[in-house]
C-alpha cells in the first residue's frame, strides 16, 4: 500500500451521533496528511491510530465552520503532545490566516496557563501557514500536494487538493459544484472524494435555508459526472446531505452508477480506501 484514504468524519453540519464532522486522512508514503478538521476530528484521528503530533500537514478546503470547528483542537493537541517545538504546515484558502489568528486569541488563556505550569513547554503553538494559490504546494519525499480552485460561491475562496505518491493520486474536493479547476485536479485520479447532496430530498424540506444548499454543493449525479469526465478510478461519496436514512445506501450509490462506470464507495466514518481495495 502506498496511498490510503481514511474517512474520519462523513457528517454534514447537523450533529449526528454516528458521524463526525468533515475530515479526511491521507497516508501517502511516509506522510500523514489531514484534510479539514470538523467536529470530533481528534477523536477520529486517535481511532485511526494517528495523533495530531504525527501529522505532516493540515489542508483546509474552505472556511465554513463544519470543516474547521475543531482545528483549534488539532493545533492545541499537536502542541501539548510534542516533545520539542515542531511547526505544523497548514495550507488553506485566502482568509485562513485571520481564522487562525482568531483561534490563537481564543486559546490565549489556555496557552498562558500551560506555559506557566510546564517548564518544558516553553513555546507557543507553532505552525507554518500558507494561504494557498492553485498549483503545487509541496513536493517532498516523493509526495506531491497540489491545490486547485473550486466553486462554492458565495464562499469566495475554496480549494480542492490532490495528493500523489508512487504513481497513485487521490483528490479531496470539499464543498463545490462542478468546475474547471476540479476537472483538472481529478484527471486520472485513482480516488476522488466528493461531498455530495441529494437535491431530490433537500428540495422537499420546508425551510428555505436548507433548500439554499442545493446551489453550491455537487449532487450525487454531478459528482458521478465529474468522476466519469475525469476518468477517475473510484468515486467516494461523503458529507452526505441530508443525513442518509437507514437502509438508503443503495439509493445513493445507484444515482451515481447511472453516470459513472467505476467503483462507487458510500462514505462512513473510519472507512479506509485504497486504489486496490474492494
Amino acid at each position: 500500500m502506498t496511498v490510503e484514504v481514511v474517512l474520519l468524519g462523513t457528517g454534514n453540519p447537523l450533529p449526528d451521533p454516528a458521524r463526525a464532522g468533515a475530515a479526511t486522512l491521507v497516508r501517502a508514503g511516509d506522510k500523514t496528511i489531514l484534510v479539514d478538521a470538523g467536529r470530533g476530528v481528534c477523536m477520529r484521528l486517535a481511532t485511526a491510530g494517528v495523533l495530531p503530533l504525527m501529522l505532516d500537514a493540515v489542508l483546509v478546503t474552505h472556511l465554513h465552520s463544519d470543516h474547521i470547528c475543531d482545528l483549534n483542537d488539532v493545533l492545541t493537541t499537536q502542541w501539548v503532545m510534542s516533545p520539542t517545538s515542531r511547526p505544523l504546515p497548514l495550507f488553506g484558502p485566502e482568509g485562513t490566516g485571520a481564522v487562525v489568528e482568531g483561534i490563537m486569541a481564543m486559546l490565549g488563556p489556555d496557552i498562558s496557563y500551560r506555559r506557566a505550569h510546564h517548564a518544558d513547554l516553553d513555546w507557543d503553538p507553532q505552525f507554518e501557514l500558507t494561504e494557498a494559490a492553485p498549483g503545487v504546494l509541496s513536493d517532498d519525499s516523493g509526495v506531491r500536494i497540489t491545490a486547485a480552485r473550486t466553486d462554492h460561491r458565495p464562499v469566495d475562496s475554496t480549494l480542492a487538493f490532490r495528493v500523489e505518491h508512487d504513481g497513485q493520486a487521490v483528490v479531496m474536493a470539499g464543498d463545490t459544484v462542478p468546475c474547471a479547476g476540479l476537472d483538472e485536479l481529478c484527471a486520472g485520479a485513482d480516488i476522488y472524494v466528493q461531498t455530495v447532496l441529494r437535491d431530490d430530498l433537500v428540495s422537499l424540506v420546508p425551510m428555505q435555508r436548507f433548500r439554499d444548499t442545493i446551489d453550491y454543493h455537487s449532487t450525487v449525479e454531478q459528482a458521478a459526472t465529474t468522476a466519469a469526465r475525469a476518468g477517475v478510478g473510484t468515486l467516494v461519496l461523503t458529507h452526505q446531505v441530508p443525513t442518509p436514512a437507514p437502509g438508503s445506501v443503495d439509493e445513493w450509490t445507484a444515482l451515481a452508477r447511472r453516470h459513472f462506470d467505476g467503483r462507487v464507495v458510500f462514505g462512513e466514518d473510519l472507512l479506509a480506501i485504497t486504489p486496490s481495495s474492494g
